[in-house]
């Protein structure tokens, strides 16, 4: 037996044995690798790590695991960043949008609490729009598909308009802003189709039916400022800014146009071919 246990003895593994120094080296972030190869030394010196024939194998797999987890970090800071550079643009887009939409209502006010006209210097109104030259007035008034001629009401008086269906209350009633020639004006029903195209073929919406009246006005020399007395007004002057930015003539060029128009058809004998505009 004493025997035996000198043998089991002899078999028990024998631990490395430490150099008894500490490990003292220090990380320079300008000199990674030196204190990796520091560590190795270390490791080497205090361990059998490097005795075994899997350590290069071993080592290459734990930088690889420590790679893989810097990378994932590193991803979801980026998508957190950018995610949150997304949520403040988003913000930011919805605030210029919302000046935006503040100043573009402000616009359409004027400090008299005059609106802004539409491109054909009249209004759009919930229910009807109308929109007007110096010589005219057009008004048109959606009505519902499948509405016949003999449904509608229309009166064109001097001073007077009342448009609407029988049987329901008028969609306009009111005096007019200024007198028209009641024998130059007239309304008429009339369709128009909102499409789509495509390379094949074109694709039909909707038809719209609305009734469209043309008034003709009796002074043809001032723009009006309203359809209907009590009704929203609009400021002249903004078709002004808006023509001269667009290089369309202002509504004193179109007046000027309109009295040398005039003024030419009513003398042919004249030679006009020369005359300007200032």
């Amino acid at each position: 037996m004493a025997i035996l246990s000198e043998y089991e003895e002899d078999q028990k593994p024998t631990k490395p044995s430490s150099s008894g120094k500490p490990f003292n080296a220090a990380l320079d972030p300008s000199n990674p690798l030196g204190f990796l190869e520091a560590v190795f030394e270390f490791v080497s010196r205090e361990s059998d790590l490097f005795k075994s024939d899997s350590v290069v194998r071993d080592v290459n797999a734990l930088v690889r695991a420590v790679k893989e987890k810097v990378d994932s970090e590193e991803k979801k800071r980026r998508e957190k960043a950018e995610k949150r550079a997304s949520e403040e643009r988003a913000r930011a887009s919805a605030s210029v949008k919302e000046e935006k939409k503040e100043a573009e209502a402000e616009s359409e006010k004027t400090t008299d609490g005059k609106k802004a006209p539409n491109k054909g210097n009249g209004l759009d109104m919930d229910n009807y729009s109308w929109v007007q030259t110096l010589q005219e007035v057009t008004i048109n008034v959606p009505v519902p598909p499948g509405t016949k001629s003999r449904f509608i009401t229309c009166e064109i008086k001097k001073n007077h308009l009342k448009v609407g269906l029988k049987g329901q209350p008028p969609i306009i009633d009111g005096e007019l802003f200024q007198s028209v020639k009641v024998d130059d004006s007239f309304w008429s029903l009339g369709t128009s189709a909102l499409h789509k195209t495509s390379t094949k073929a074109l694709h039909i919406h909707r038809i719209r039916k609305s009734i469209s009246v043309l008034l003709t006005k009796q002074n043809q020399m001032e723009w009006w400022k309203c359809l209907v007395k009590g009704g929203p007004e609009i400021d002249t002057q903004k078709f002004d800014q808006r023509q001269k930015s667009m290089g369309l003539p202002t509504s004193d060029e179109m007046q000027k146009q309109e009295i040398l128009k005039k003024f030419m058809s009513e003398h042919p004998e004249m030679d006009f071919s020369r005359a300007k505009m200032s």
